[in-house]
């Protein structure tokens, strides 16, 4: 098989479990389910962060486990994507979000809880009125490029050659569950386009209008914290191009040096 469409297969996995972790537990471990034993905003960000863990070490040494195109896009301005990868990467991580969002729609529809995506949200991204906070579009753009910057910077230094292999899905996963817990009550958290399109395309109303704002500036994000670790790296660490044809890639991009 070639390398490129295992790549895209296992980002698609990779997206799916994110989807199904994350954005599941928001959708059947709350509210219309679960009103008074919702697992709330920090069962939700242990839920994205442990899926995101789980992901890194099931396909990391397929594909680096990216499962997000601002983190694709990021790591290729740095150098640990190839150009001629970038679109399987990036359709596997739409392919897979659409199937997480579809297997959470099916579940939740199955339910004699009377459900509907469109009236709860299906934890969607949202500004404005459909933030959880109120807060408003400048905020929530500004949220999304910190950090989604702060997440591709740590990811980058990570998984630098001087870092311990075994602990750059830790490390990943923690973060995104800080970011969660900061920034659920802001507008739900993005810092990922393909999380984003996952449940809004079933939400199919308000969610898809303000789509854009969790593709442009989750990307804008990814890129200048790109941008932040390629100027700050230390040259001594590694080559801006340091992927290599030996052996498979570990979580994030990094791979196997040749020995």
């Amino acid at each position: 098989m070639d390398n490129r469409v295992r790549i895209g297969i296992a980002e698609a996995i990779g997206t799916m479990i994110l989807i199904v972790g994350g954005p599941g537990t928001a959708v059947l471990a709350t509210g219309n389910f679960f009103p008074r034993g919702s697992v709330g905003i920090l069962g939700v960000a242990l839920a994205f962060g442990l899926s995101l863990l789980v992901a890194a070490y099931a396909i990391g040494s397929i594909s680096g486990c990216h499962i997000n195109p601002a983190v694709t896009l990021g790591l290729w301005v740095i150098g640990k994507t190839k150009t001629r990868e970038l679109p399987f990467y990036i359709v596997g991580q739409i392919v897979g979000g659409l199937l997480g969002g579809l297997v959470i729609f099916i579940i939740a529809k199955s339910s004699v809880i009377q459900f509907s995506a469109k009236t709860t949200g299906f934890a969607s991204n949202g500004y404005g009125v459909h933030s959880p906070g109120g807060f408003k579009l400048g905020a929530v753009m500004l949220a999304e490029v910190l950090f989604t910057a702060v997440f591709v910077f740590i990811i980058a230094s990570t998984s630098r050659l001087s870092m311990p292999v075994g602990l750059t899905g830790v490390t990943i996963g923690l973060t995104l569950t800080v970011i969660h817990l900061i920034s659920i009550p802001i507008d739900n958290t993005s810092v990922n386009p393909a999380r984003s399109l996952s449940t809004a395309v079933f939400q199919g109303s308000w969610a898809l209008s303000q789509l854009w704002v969790f593709i442009v500036f989750p990307i804008v994000g990814g890129i200048l914290g790109a941008a932040a670790w390629r100027t700050l790296r230390p040259a001594s660490d590694e080559k801006p191009e340091d992927v290599s044809e030996a052996g498979a890639p570990a979580p994030y991009g990094r791979r196997p040096q040749p020995e």
